[in-house]
């Protein structure tokens, strides 16, 4: 098995998956030193590029469109849609999928009094549906 498609198969897997490059709290390490990572944003594409190595991923905050819903928080950052393309995806359904992704970004969630991310729209592609989705 690929070191990829372990690594997936690993956030599927019972208990926690942390990346040792990226930390629960959405922190990466710098020869041994903790630095925050301030937007969600790059959290989410740093957390994404550490359990799939895409070769295609796009993070968009969407929550400005939602200001005054339920879930919107002040100063954003609740709704988000990410184009994620990895190989890594290779044979997995699009349930499982979603699954190890949500996996993958479990802390990032909960409620919006406490500042979890409410909204998360995903499109998930291998390399060749990509390239089909392009028209190449």
């Amino acid at each position: 098995m690929d070191q990829r498609r372990h690594r997936v198969g690993r956030l599927l897997g019972n208990g926690p998956v942390i990346n040792p490059d990226i930390g629960a709290a959405g922190q990466t390490t710098d020869n041994g030193a903790m630095t925050h990572i301030a937007s969600r944003a790059d959290r989410l594409h740093a957390t994404l590029t550490g359990a799939f190595s895409p070769v295609v991923l796009q993070v968009q905050d969407d929550s400005a469109h939602h200001a005054g819903h339920s879930g919107a928080q002040e100063g954003g950052q609740s709704h988000y849609s990410v184009l994620l393309v990895s190989a890594a995806f290779q044979g997995m359904s699009r349930v499982a999928r979603s699954r190890a992704v949500h996996a993958a970004l479990a802390a990032e969630f909960g409620p919006a009094e406490q500042g979890g991310m409410h909204a998360l729209a995903l499109t998930l592609r291998t390399p060749a549906e990509h390239a089909a989705h392009l028209g190449g």
